[in-house]
């Protein structure tokens, strides 16, 4: 059966213009301190109101996207700017390091020894000197990212999590970002360290913490890339590989890189196949490889982030390859995404379900959910289906 690249589209684009993006554009700019609030019950009624730094990068990327890509709309563009004010007046503490939330008015709260506040502040401002031209948002992401190369390529800069005289460990969710955010800023700025930096993170992925032998994309490795036999050396994220995957597919269709393009597409299979729950449908949210207990309770929810990026992942990998079972494995994660996370009568959708589907609260923001996964995945799918419609083809000569 011929699959209908119109209806797809449009499809995602209904859902992404007609419910994400209103909800988020009413509800979350804070008109009386600036930035964006994030706890929101079902319909937009706030039940907490301290602020995410992860949300404030997150939604000054959305909103300058959106009027960037999106039809140019003055309110996304007026949401962008009280997103970066708020940014940069009061998410950074005073060694330089940004926090991970912040009280309603802009006070210290919670500072954590990671760096993904930085990420996504910086995939905010490249979005916003794109939308605005403003010399100074440039200014910001360059600085911001260079303070990342140094927090990622200097030990011991943050306390480590697990003690390194005893166990040594890698892992991968720091290299995928730190692979985004280097495309990102290539978009904005020509210095070559954005490549380099992407080709290193890339040859780390997919020599350190890809074992082809396993058919699995691992979160943790040994300091030497060794495969660890413990509940943490086993465990595969299903959704933060399938989003490493396409990270990667669009490299290798910048670079017209077929041998990487082929990678990349395996690493969703694997993560595809380990993810599918067989019984109840949908994905897993972690999994162990050798099918051994999880130590995470939650490894059994459907996070709606999980998956559109097999969504993602899956509409590139048909693309490239024409192959009706991309689309087909596609459509089956569809009908489950439609089935089950849409809240009828209300605004947005859920991001947590249980195990069989049912939703685990009502909730439609928090530290955790936002519009992030679910808004990129659905501005991406509308602009490949389109393409796709319009008979666009990936070009690899």
């Amino acid at each position: 059966m011929k699959t209908d690249f119109n209806k797809l589209k449009e499809d995602f684009s209904n859902v992404l213009l007609n419910n994400f993006v209103p909800f988020w554009t009413k509800y979350s700019p804070d008109e009386k301190y600036g930035g964006y609030l994030c706890g929101f019950m079902r319909d937009g009624e706030l039940f907490y109101e301290d602020k995410s730094v992860w949300q404030q990068g997150r939604s000054l990327w959305m909103f300058s996207k959106l009027y960037n890509e999106f039809g140019g709309k003055k309110e996304w563009l007026n949401a962008a700017k009280c997103g970066y004010n708020f940014i940069n007046d009061h998410c950074f503490a005073e060694n330089g390091h940004m926090y991970f939330r912040v009280t309603r008015d802009g006070r210290p709260l919670v500072e954590r020894r990671y760096y993904f506040s930085e990420a996504f502040a910086v995939m905010g401002y490249c979005e916003y000197y794109k939308a605005t031209g403003l010399e100074e948002a440039k200014e910001r992401a360059v600085a911001l990212y260079d303070k990342m190369v140094y927090y990622y390529t200097t030990p011991n800069v943050f306390p480590p999590k697990v003690d390194p005289a005893t166990r040594k460990n890698r892992g991968h969710s720091i290299v995928m970002i730190m692979m985004n955010v280097s495309q990102c800023m290539r978009e904005i700025d020509d210095d070559p360290k954005y490549d380099k930096m992407i080709s290193d993170c890339l040859d780390t992925i997919l020599n350190v913490f890809v074992k082809p032998e396993e058919k699995a994309l691992f979160e943790t490795v040994g300091a030497n890339g060794e495969r660890l036999d413990s509940p943490e050396g086993r465990l595969v994220n299903p959704g933060h590989s399938m989003e490493t995957a396409w990270f990667i597919m669009r490299e290798a269709i910048i670079r017209k890189d077929k041998k990487t393009m082929e990678r990349a597409i395996d690493i969703l299979r694997w993560s595809l196949e380990r993810g599918r729950d067989a019984e109840k449908g949908g994905l897993f949210y972690f999994v162990d490889v050798e099918n051994k207990p999880v130590l995470s309770l939650e490894w059994d929810m459907k996070l709606l982030w999980v998956h559109c990026e097999a969504m993602i992942s899956l509409a590139y990998a048909f693309w490239y390859t024409q192959d009706a079972w991309y689309i087909q494995e596609f459509c089956k994660i569809k009908d489950y995404v439609w089935a089950h996370y849409p809240d009828e009568g209300h605004p947005e959708w859920f991001g947590h379900l249980h195990r069989d589907g049912t939703p685990i609260n009502h909730i439609k923001g928090s530290d955790w959910k936002g519009p992030f996964h679910n808004v990129r995945a659905f501005m991406l799918l509308t602009q490949i289906f389109q393409a796709m419609a319009n008979g666009e083809k990936l070009d690899f000569s």
